[in-house]
Parts: C-alpha cells; structure tokens; sequence
C-alpha cells in the first residue's frame, strides 16, 4: 500500500511540476532553503553519470524486482515501511526512465524540489531517502526482515 502511495505522489507531483515548471518558473516554498524549479535528470543523483541513463533504468528494475522477491518474507510492520517506501519510489524512478523523452529506456527523471542549490530532487528520492534511514535504523536494532513485531518478541 506505501508504495502504491508514494509511486502516485511521485507521479502526480511530476505532472504538476511538468505543467507548472515548464517555461522555467521558480517558485520559492522557504527563501534560500528550499524552491521549486524543473530539472530533467538522465543521471542517477547529482545528475552522476548522465550517459549511463540504460544502465540506471536495469538498476531500477533489479531495485524493484529484489524488493518484491524480499518482501515476500516480511513479517515485521516497520521492514514493511521501509521496502513499501523503497519499492514506491524505484517503481517511480523506473517509470520516468520507461516511459519519459527521450525514450523507453532511456528516459529522463523529472526533478523538481531544489534543496538550497546543493541538489534537486523529487518525492520518490524523499522516499527512498526515509526507507533507507529507517532500513539502517532496523539493521542496526538487529530486527531481521522477517522479525515478529516488536511487542511479540521475546
């Protein structure tokens, strides 16, 4: 269900941000800390890579592909958030890089949150950013992907 959700943010903040943002507009949400403006990335964060946009689309799919075989073994509430947010924001990703110009496969990441000049990004990196907290966060608990809940372990 999360990630249903934040693939549907992820992609209704873009067509926003698409129609909105298109003639080069900025819109200002907190003065030097955080704008909006629109921003076409064929590379992977801080535009890295920008001639390897095939090899992030696989990425993308393997990302996706891994996180429904792991999920099959959830038996934890809090692992559930952290791949739904996880899997919501790779199927976005991978959905800009399918069906966005240039072309299938090839396509580009639609970006739109500039964050004070340092980076720019977009709802699916928000997500992506928080599950990995949250996956460190259970890492480092020692609760496995299949853990009871909490208030049932022993």
């Amino acid at each position: 269900m999360l990630a249903a959700v934040v693939l549907l943010a992820d992609q209704l903040s873009k067509i926003w941000a698409v129609s909105a943002l298109s003639g080069g507009e900025r819109v200002t949400v907190l003065p030097r800390l955080l704008e909006f403006h629109l921003v076409y990335n064929p590379g992977a964060a801080f535009s890295f890579a920008t001639e390897a946009t095939p090899v992030f689309a696989v990425a993308a799919a393997v990302a996706v592909a891994g996180i429904l075989y792991a999920g099959r073994r959830l038996r934890s509430a809090a692992w559930a958030c952290a791949l739904g947010g996880m899997l919501g924001g790779a199927a976005s990703h991978l959905l800009d890089r399918l069906a966005r110009s240039p072309g299938f496969g090839r396509g580009h990441v639609v970006d739109f949150i500039d964050y004070s000049g340092l980076f720019v990004g977009n709802v699916a990196d928000i997500a992506l950013t928080a599950s990995c907290a949250l996956l460190a966060l259970l890492t480092l608990r020692g609760i496995p992907l299949g853990a009871e809940p909490v208030n049932q372990r022993l």
